[in-house]
């Protein structure tokens, strides 16, 4: 059996306010070869199928229209969990419609443990899937009053990390041809590596959780949140497949993966990334406005032929003019999406922030409550419990 664990989809993401539907697409039709090439037996997709909880009709079509594709292929189940992008209610809406073509989807936790557990049995070779979605504070956290906020948070991770002990009872206790179990997770577990485009997801950081937090009756964790590839805890068996599009420019760096495991003889035999190929060319440039204009010529595209996208990242002590800048880009087939001065003072006005940026979209909830607070002396790095204040309602906000 071949297992294929991927996440963080973000199926309608926008980059600077730029759609970014020809690499999602160009995503969808990758992943479908792979599936048919390497003789993929599950999918699973591990949370934040979506990158807005009000996913647009073209974003759900494309990804409906993936899922009715694999019933040609050899993945013969999926498992879909929720995460803190997605919605909880569309994802679960077709869920028994899903069913029929054997694809669960776990928008939320429920109050029954058991909702999140499925038995795949393909080729005479099983599985145990403890497919844990993105678990909201709400979902497992009760606040009493006169409690701190110390406790509030220490209760959400002391409830996290019960969650996952009892899922793994409940793997344990049916898994009577001791088969591999392995489990999901969207979550922030500590060491992971972060880019820009990830944000908070718990209060502070007390509700981040390690490696050795997690059972290890699990023989595979398969997380989603963060968007770079990576290992957890130096465990070789705890893994971020990372997401599969380039979702800000600090996420340059690394290549794109999925990742792909082999069952056989009721063991997990090999664990091996897939690199996606660059659908579209980033490019970060950094120097003076002259040295800038003279590196223009060798932006070019790739064989996919999507216009490449540029950050530009200028090595200049003051606002200068940037006219000579755009009509070079002029001459060349790419986008410059962002311009921005690299000794720019750190403090920035909100009024200053607003007119650098192209749409309100663009601008950061946590940035301008950043600058808020700078403009009227009141120092966060001292009281660190009102910018966690803050992150809760963000997200209890960007929940509803």
């Amino acid at each position: 059996m071949k297992i294929l664990h991927t996440a963080d989809w973000h199926l309608g993401h926008r980059l600077l306010e730029q759609s970014q539907l020809e690499e999602q697409t160009l995503f969808l039709n990758w992943i479908e070869n792979l599936i048919i090439e390497q003789k993929i037996n599950v999918l699973l997709i591990s949370g934040d199928v979506y990158d807005t909880g009000s996913p647009s009709s073209l974003s759900q079509k494309i990804y409906y229209d993936f899922l009715i594709k694999l019933k040609n292929t050899s993945c013969q189940s999926v498992v879909i969990t929720g995460g803190n992008h997605d919605s909880p209610g569309i994802l679960n809406a077709p869920r028994e419609v899903l069913q029929a073509l054997s694809i669960n989807v776990v928008g939320k936790a429920t109050e029954n443990i058991k909702d999140e557990v499925f038995e795949i049995n393909i080729n005479e070779e099983e599985v145990i899937i403890a497919a844990v979605p993105y678990l909201r504070d709400g979902d497992i956290r009760r606040a009493v009053a006169g409690e701190t906020f110390e406790e509030l948070s220490d209760k959400y991770k002391t409830a996290l990390i019960k969650h996952y002990e009892e899922i793994s009872a409940h793997c344990k206790a049916i898994n009577t041809n001791k088969v591999p179990v392995i489990a999901m997770g969207h979550l922030f577990a500590i060491g992971g590596s972060i880019s820009d485009s990830e944000q908070n997801i718990y209060v502070g950081s007390l509700g981040h959780i390690g490696a050795n937090d997690f059972p290890s009756y699990f023989d595979y964790i398969a997380l989603g949140h963060l968007h770079r590839p990576q290992i957890i805890g130096k465990n070789n068996k705890i893994r971020y497949s990372g997401s599969p599009h380039i979702l800000s420019f600090s996420e340059l760096n690394y290549n794109k993966k999925v990742i792909v495991l082999t069952l056989q003889d009721k063991e997990i035999v090999t664990i091996e990334d897939k690199v996606i190929p660059k659908f579209r060319e980033f490019y970060s440039i950094k120097g003076t406005l002259k040295e800038c204009i003279e590196t223009l010529p060798a932006i070019v595209s790739n064989t996919y032929k999507l216009t490449p996208w540029v950050e530009i990242i200028l090595d200049e002590d003051h606002n200068i003019n940037t006219d000579d800048l755009k009509k070079g880009a002029d001459k060349f087939g790419f986008e410059i999406l962002k311009t921005a001065l690299k000794n720019r003072r750190i403090v920035r006005g909100i009024e200053e922030l607003i007119d650098e940026t192209k749409s309100i979209k663009e601008l950061v909830p946590t940035d301008v409550f950043k600058l808020k607070c700078d403009e009227i002396g009141f120092n966060l790095e001292e009281n660190p419990k009102v910018m966690d204040a803050f992150s809760e309602i963000l997200q209890k906000v960007k929940n509803q």
